[in-house]
């Protein structure tokens, strides 16, 4: 009996070694894939957290009444939630090494942690001993200490990002009013006899939007960095471009521009490589002739605001729709998916029919859900 009972501590102690192992080789490679690798890469640690974080944010609004009030509550969660990160990779990192302490050495599992404890946090008050162990021990507190390094080093290129999407963002205020809209945008270009001059700024929202798609998706949790402003939001805005580049091609009466072609592919691909990132179901092949949120109705009420105000548009509206609706289509999904996620301002033809349903359920890559805001 003895016998067999040795032998079951020994396949205990195996298995705690290869569980604590896989542990901390898990917490690094979460932070590896979150800080450094250069792509967009899910991870189910970073999941865990966002989601857990999430579900806090979603309890507290629940007592709140005003949009304002939500978005005052939810400017943090983005901060909170990557300040978490690190604390649960040293978790990971810690109960992974004290299941391999425990089973290289003869203590109890309360000396085992009691080790990992003093060894990750740097402050050294347990006593180690063999050489194995030891170096175990300098392993697990440079790890610790590489952890938060990383942490503190990749800030500033996460805000900086985040500088860079929105200097854009807040110029379009002046142009699109607030919230962003194509009727504001064509008519304060007009006023000004700009017309011409809006293909500069599809070129300039070409670029917003491939530097987008590689921040946003890279950097998940720059998606749910919220603007200086309650009522801007990176994703209206870019629903206020992508439906004036559409309108400007299918309604306004002017030479074609193929900058504003290229801008709204630039738009729905970077839109669609964040709606992939998060696992938000979309048809990457639409049709033209697909449906789309925006209403004829609401089409048609826009074109008599646009001819109210002296907009130059082109004559066979039917032509003029079923060109917008072929533009339409390509980042219509995602644009309201993106919108729902993030619990973005109110905008028209974007968030504003993102709540007309059940928003979309929040998934990463494996199709776990991530409840999002109410």
């Amino acid at each position: 009996m003895s016998f067999i009972a040795d032998m079951g501590l020994i396949a205990l102690r195996i298995g705690a070694f290869v569980i604590g192992v896989y542990l901390i080789i898990s917490a690094l490679l979460s932070a590896i894939r979150t800080f450094i690798l250069p792509r967009s890469a899910p991870d189910q640690i970073v999941r865990a957290v966002f989601l857990g974080v999430r579900r806090l944010f979603d309890l507290r609004m629940r007592r709140s009444t005003t949009y304002e009030q939500r978005d005052s509550i939810m400017a943090m969660y983005a901060p909170i939630a990557l300040i978490t990160l690190p604390v649960a990779w040293m978790i990971v990192v810690g109960v992974g090494y004290s299941a391999v302490y425990w089973a290289l050495t003869d203590g109890r599992v309360s000396d085992a942690i009691f080790l990992s404890e003093s060894s990750l946090t740097t402050v050294g008050f347990a006593p180690v001993s063999g050489l194995f162990v030891s170096t175990l021990v300098f392993i697990e507190a440079t790890t610790g200490v590489l952890i938060n390094a990383v942490l503190i080093a990749y800030l500033p290129t996460m805000y900086a990002a985040f500088s860079a999407r929105e200097q854009l963002v807040t110029l379009l205020e002046v142009r699109a009013g607030l919230p962003p809209s194509p009727i504001t945008l064509f008519e304060r270009y007009n006023r000004i006899r700009g017309m011409a001059d809006l293909h500069e700024l599809w070129g300039e929202w070409e670029v917003w939007f491939a530097q987008l798609e590689e921040s946003h998706s890279s950097l998940a949790a720059l998606a749910f960095f919220r603007s200086q402003q309650p009522g801007r939001s990176w994703i209206t805005s870019a629903g206020a471009i992508l439906d004036s580049a559409a309108l400007s091609l299918a309604l306004l009466d002017l030479p074609d521009d193929y900058q504003a072609a290229l801008t709204i592919r630039a738009g729905f691909l970077a839109l669609r490589q964040i709606a992939d990132f998060f696992g938000i179901d979309h048809n990457a092949t639409p049709n033209p002739d697909d449906p789309i949120s925006v209403l004829r109705e609401e089409f048609d009420d826009l074109c008599n605001e646009l001819a109210s105000v002296n907009i130059p548009l082109k004559a066979d509206r039917d032509k003029a729709w079923k060109e917008y609706s072929g533009w339409r289509v390509n980042y219509d999904t995602v644009l309201i998916a993106l919108a729902g996620m993030t619990m973005a301002p109110y905008a028209p033809w974007s968030s504003d029919r993102s709540n007309r349903k059940r928003r979309p359920k929040l998934l990463l890559k494996k199709r776990k859900i991530i409840t999002p805001a109410p």
